[in-house]
């Protein structure tokens, strides 16, 4: 489980669906005043470099995160300016991008105030980069299993919430624990905003995660999945989202956003959204 390193894959197809969700349900969510809780229980790095080893080994940001900078003076919908700003903020100077945000750094750039961060990071080394970075009183790095220590701080004393869950699933029981998690934080805090991502693979192990939610307790649980029209023999041949409790329009205006970067000369790749679960 401690194997997985994020820097292999950052900027990829699944990180612009994610990272995307995120920039957008922050921007909604506080479009109101009051404060908001904001939990990442698998936060890892908080900034990757597209030029390292780690990452030219995979190239995956090459056809991702890349290609929607690149396409970005085309980009009509408002939305994706916030994304778009945080990039060129982690990229002063640079023509193109060579540094890439992790959900905590995503995170961060966009908390306000009234606003505060609990990111949580397993891995040693992740955990140890991660806790340098953190130099924020409103950002608190735990170095621990974040889906145990999610639970343990919900309620949260803000009287939001939004948490992100995005695990590397190298354990298939991953995809059940995650459900269960989810199961019970909802029922700590039924408003809070809940982002749970997962992996698309060929054998359809992400269904044990669909599946699980969909029989649950839980309510109002929008699915968001990409599927790559060339996908590769090997690895994701799409990514997935589950919103629970999505902001109002959230649905359309996410669709509208991926809509803009589906087509062959961007991420080549097809969008459905429903209700995986509804209220």
């Amino acid at each position: 489980m401690l194997s997985y390193l994020h820097g292999f894959h950052a900027g990829n197809f699944a990180d612009v669906q994610k990272h995307g969700a995120l920039s957008l349900v922050l921007s909604m969510m506080q479009s109101k005043a009051s404060g908001i809780a904001c939990f990442d229980t698998h936060a890892g790095s908080a900034l990757y470099d597209l030029h390292s080893e780690r990452a030219r080994k995979t190239a995956e940001a090459d056809s991702g995160i890349q290609r929607v900078w690149q396409a970005r003076a085309s980009l009509k919908s408002p939305d994706w300016q916030p994304l778009l700003d945080i990039l060129a903020q982690c990229n002063p100077g640079q023509a193109g991008l060579v540094n890439y945000p992790g959900s905590p750094a995503w995170f961060r750039q966009c908390l306000r105030p009234q606003d505060d961060l609990t990111a949580f990071e397993l891995h040693p080394a992740e955990g140890e980069h991660l806790a340098r970075w953190a130099d924020s009183g409103r950002l608190r790095v735990i170095r621990q299993d974040g889906l145990a220590g999610l639970l343990r701080h919900l309620p949260p004393r803000q009287p939001r919430l939004l948490v992100l869950i995005d695990p590397s699933y190298e354990v298939k029981t991953e995809y059940q624990e995650v459900a269960r998690t989810l199961e019970k934080a909802w029922q700590k805090c039924r408003h809070g905003v809940y982002l749970i991502w997962y992996p698309i693979l060929a054998n359809g192990a992400h269904e044990a995660l669909t599946s699980a939610v969909k029989t649950g307790g839980v309510r109002k649980v929008l699915t968001s999945e990409v599927r790559l029209r060339k996908p590769p023999e090997r690895g994701m041949t799409g990514s997935g989202l589950l919103v629970v409790n999505p902001p109002w329009g959230f649905d359309t205006r996410f669709t509208a956003m991926l809509n803009e970067v589906a087509g062959d000369p961007v991420l080549n790749l097809s969008h459905h959204m429903d209700w995986l679960v509804p209220e």
